[in-house]
């Protein structure tokens, strides 16, 4: 679909080349051309009815599996970054119409290594893992020995496991009795009483498992990002803009997020020049990752349990161009919160949701994060089996959720076009499970898991926040002319008030 060229996997040089305005780096390890991010990113934006010249505009520097995995995580990474930098690229297209395209580059390892979660605060790795999480072997007093991955860095999924096997609550029971205690539950009756109470496990099953579990069947006629037009709106005009001003700048992101893939989404729209709006319950924990997703937002408490809360929500939505959220499938809607009726209230609004299995199927309500739907859709086993057999394994960094970050951004910025162009209220839906779906359509890499990571040094900026002082990735996709980055420090959850800027 694309016109002659299409994204180039070696950067451009020459006479006319762009030039960008980045630290040096290390050189890029590849000669050749990189087919599968190439070829990856030109489906996903065919797929998205994209201008195909925009293709052209596109560098992909870099080859190679980056870090140590048999499946193509390397290629997920810079494919979906390099679809929400191009999408916004476009935005900024539509808006100067008349200046010739931006370049967008996106290097191989730079991205793979923003999948990491490198972070650290006053010079210190948070720790990502609760001591009780993770996989443990299951089932052998019962017959039917297997795996089963368990959730707990949120102490009430910590403490409902924990009270599902019968053991005291709190941080202080030992992984050993946690893992006595599953040998007398096989891992489908342990997976499915954890869901029964809201809780958040996964059974580990291999590839056929999982393709003949009626939630895959549900998946499978799905696009790995649904669009969907709810309603008529006309288009929102948009203030002239100087061509030096990032692409979404002026536009406004209400987020409500948490975890991992709706942060990255959110931060990767505020690299791009979006006001982006973060609210949480001020009753809801978060994780240390908040730290490094929370750059260039401003951080809000709202209480959905009280109907000032639910005003205050209202309120905010009738500013919003995009509301970006990732909460349980239903969860919102029963608070009145559902797309098609905001698309009433609100229209031209562009509703991004993100959800772990799908919003159809059996598992439509499920609660799930990357390290879960990885063990329950069957990498864990395939990874286990590339590496010459043994218990499941994860691979190298939560590529679901970065991806599906970068693919709701891509989302977006694809329905914030539309919108412009032709109107409407959109709704763009993303899944962990759909991205994992995805990522196995791009096959696998031979020899992948003897890979090593680069260091990520060359690509870390250090700057202050809410939080201490803060040392993490770069914006890894890049523009020639309005170069992404982030003004506001992140900040803790509440640091701010509920309102718009100039409000």
């Amino acid at each position: 679909m694309a016109s002659a060229g299409g994204p180039r996997a070696a950067g451009g040089g020459g006479r006319g080349a762009p030039q960008w305005d980045m630290p040096s780096l290390p050189p890029s390890p590849a000669n050749a051309p990189d087919a599968g991010a190439a070829a990856t990113l030109a489906r996903l934006w065919h797929d998205a009815d994209g201008a195909p010249d925009a293709l052209d505009t596109v560098d992909l520097p870099g080859d190679g599996p980056v870090l140590p995995s048999s499946f193509a995580v390397a290629t997920a990474a810079q494919a979906s970054l390099a679809a929400a930098t191009l999408a916004a690229a476009e935005l900024w297209h539509g808006r100067h119409p008349q200046r010739a395209r931006q370049r967008v580059r996106v290097d191989r390892r730079a991205a793979a290594l923003a999948c990491a979660g490198h972070a650290l605060i006053d010079g210190v790795q948070p720790p990502q893992w609760d001591p009780l999480s993770g996989l443990y072997a299951c089932g052998a007093d019962a017959g039917a020995p297997g795996h089963v991955r368990v959730h707990a860095n949120f102490a009430h999924h910590r403490d409902g496991a924990l009270a599902l096997l019968g053991l005291p609550p709190g941080p202080d029971t030992p992984r050993e009795a946690v893992a006595a205690a599953l040998r007398g539950w096989t891992a489908p009756a342990f997976e499915e009483a954890a869901a029964a109470r809201g809780l958040v496990v996964a059974a580990a099953r291999r590839f056929d498992e999982w393709d003949a579990h009626p939630q895959a069947a549900a998946l499978a006629a799905q696009p790995v990002v649904a669009f969907e037009r709810l309603g008529e709106a006309p288009p929102r005009r948009r203030a002239p803009v100087d061509a030096a001003t990032p692409p979404l700048a002026g536009l406004r992101v209400l987020e409500m997020t948490r975890i991992l893939a709706g942060p990255v989404a959110g931060r990767t729209l505020a690299a791009h020049g979006a006001e982006v709006l973060l609210v949480n319950g001020p009753h809801l924990p978060n994780i240390a990752a908040i730290a490094d997703t929370s750059r260039g937002k401003r951080s809000a408490h709202v209480d959905l349990r009280t109907a000032e809360g639910r005003a205050t929500l209202e309120r905010l939505l009738a500013g919003a161009d995009v509301f970006l959220q990732g909460y349980r499938p239903g969860a919102l809607a029963a608070r009145g919160f559902d797309a098609a009726g905001l698309a009433r209230r609100h229209p031209g609004l562009v509703c991004v949701s993100l959800s772990a299995y799908g919003e159809d199927g059996p598992w439509g309500g499920r609660r799930g994060f990357d390290s879960l739907v990885q063990t329950a859709t069957g990498f864990n086993h395939a990874e286990a089996e590339a590496a010459g057999g043994g218990a499941p394994r994860a691979m190298p960094v939560q590529i679901l959720d970065y991806a599906a970050g970068h693919l709701l951004a891509f989302g977006a910025a694809v329905a914030l076009a539309r919108q412009a162009q032709e109107g409407g209220s959109w709704l763009v839906r993303v899944s962990l499970a759909g991205v994992g779906r995805w990522l196995r359509g791009l096959g696998r890499v031979p020899g992948g898991l003897a890979a090593v990571a680069p260091d990520p040094a060359p690509w870390m900026e250090t700057t202050a926040s809410g939080f201490g002082t803060l040392t993490a990735m770069r914006h890894a996709g890049e523009l020639s002319l309005t170069p992404p980055g982030w003004t506001l420090p992140s900040m803790p959850p509440g640091s701010h008030p509920a309102e718009w800027l100039g409000e």
